[in-house]
């Protein structure tokens, strides 16, 4: 969609086109009241913006509709399509390998069980090893600073959602 396209939707319609990138009720009505925006950087930099001021609860609202890294999107929906190209998207050579799958399945439950809520990380660009070692890496955080680690990864995921949905 084009940003003119964008500028002049109704509210309501402008909304439907936001949400996917990240389902926070508040972020996306600012960013529609902003309009119009001159170009897709301005929408950009003002999202990254109003999304650095995203709350706990924001972001565990967000998170309810990204799947588990490694786990199939269920559904048809937006949010479902975005975290399938995502999750295509990560740079694998050759022959997925079941151990690896294996470990990011326990690392997932493990994550679950220390911060009660899914593992969340740009899957886009990066290995399966590379979300792994950063799996294993974010288990040793403590509450807060995961915390922080998530809200900037939702930040990563929403505002490449954002380019892909104004491209």
């Amino acid at each position: 969609m084009r940003i003119e396209d964008f500028n002049g939707l109704p509210a309501d319609a402008a909304r439907e086109v936001l949400r996917p990138a990240a389902d926070v009720g508040w972020w996306v009505d600012g960013l529609v009241a902003a309009r119009p925006y001159d170009d897709r950087d301005a929408l950009l930099a003002r999202a990254e913006r109003d999304a650095a001021r995203w709350s706990t609860a924001d972001v565990d609202a967000a998170l309810a509709h990204h799947p588990r890294i490694g786990e199939r999107p269920a559904g048809e929906g937006a949010e479902a399509a975005h975290s399938r190209r995502e999750q295509a998207a990560i740079v694998d050579p050759g022959p997925r390998d079941p151990g690896l799958e294996e470990a990011v399945a326990a690392g997932n439950a493990a994550y679950e069980a220390r911060f009660d809520r899914v593992f969340l990380i740009r899957a886009a660009g990066r290995t399966r090893k590379e979300i792994l070692d950063e799996l294993v890496r974010r288990l040793d955080n403590e509450p807060a600073a995961e915390a922080a680690e998530v809200a900037e990864q939702l930040t990563q995921i929403a505002l490449l959602r954002l380019d892909g949905i104004l491209s």
